[in-house]
């Protein structure tokens, strides 16, 4: 889990040097694009060519549509934020997945739990800072932080659409469909604003193919390997390579209002991986 968020990051480092010469559409459509050549060639070493055939067109549609929205708002976040900032607010989506989880599934949440949901939304506001001193700052940071936030929301939404997935659908289909719709859908919402991509940017649409398809398979097989309720907290070490990054790259240091937010988010996020994993433990001990 630890290569899989380092990757990751190296990767949407990446995406963020692309958004600062073009559109955040077209650099989603970069994204999808350039992991689905690593994804086949492993399939294709591998023989399982059944194991790309879907079985509901319909959800892989929608989760390609959430796949889209989720990149768009993300690379639009980190144009005009830092990657520290942009990981912070986004951090709010296990958040978000927990609340949703009950309109859409029928879970229970205890108070505990939508405690804690609240606390983090809460700390979502500091980073954000909706009010007229956050406006006052520029209209683009705004803009950046309801989109960090909006990528959050669609990655709730997404996560939970693979609950329904899981189980008609491979591990392979589901990251084929998604990154194949994704290259295919942001494609043709790019073609308008179309910008011609530069020889000495080709690097980094290489890492971005390399890193994309490497952290997923770190990241699946850290869920093969260890619990959730185990791995999970792992993926907040992304601020940490947000923060070196921001400070190697860009010479740019959080803020003490970002830290304490970001302290906040992560904390209510920690408590309700704690929460469940106690509950996962109270039904294993009845059954």
């Amino acid at each position: 889990m630890l290569a899989a968020v380092a990757t990751f990051a190296v990767m949407d480092l990446s995406m963020k040097r692309l958004a600062e010469t073009y559109p955040a559409m077209q650099v989603t459509f970069i994204r999808g694009l350039a992991s689905l050549p690593f994804l086949l060639l492993a399939t294709g070493t591998m023989g399982r060519w059944r194991d790309l055939l879907p079985n509901r067109w319909g959800l892989h549609l929608l989760r390609g549509v959430l796949q889209v929205a989720t990149l768009y708002f993300f690379v639009y976040a980190v144009s005009r934020l830092s990657l520290a900032t942009a990981y912070t607010i986004f951090m709010s989506g296990p958040l978000m997945i927990t609340a949703l989880s009950v309109p859409f599934f029928g879970e229970r949440v205890g108070w505990h739990r939508w405690l804690a949901v609240i606390v983090g939304m809460i700390g979502v506001l500091v980073v954000v800072r909706p009010s007229g001193d956050g406006m006052a700052l520029g209209g683009a940071a705004l803009l950046g932080s309801v989109a960090a936030v909006a990528a959050a929301a669609a990655y709730a939404l997404g996560v939970l659409l693979i609950r329904v997935l899981k189980p008609t659908e491979t591990s392979a289909a589901t990251m084929f469909w998604a990154l194949f719709l994704t290259a295919t859908l942001a494609g043709i919402f790019s073609i308008d604003g179309w910008v011609p991509v530069l020889w000495e940017h080709w690097h980094w649409i290489v890492i971005i193919g390399i890193t994309g398809a490497v952290g997923q398979h770190f990241l699946t097989e850290a869920f093969r390997l260890a619990a959730p309720s185990v791995i999970a907290p792992l993926e907040y070490t992304a601020l940490a390579w947000g923060m070196l990054f921001d400070w190697l790259l860009w010479m740019t240091m959080p803020s003490q209002r970002m830290l304490i937010g970001a302290a906040i988010i992560v904390a209510s996020g920690l408590y309700v991986i704690h929460r469940e994993r106690l509950q996962a433990s109270a039904v294993t001990q009845t059954t």
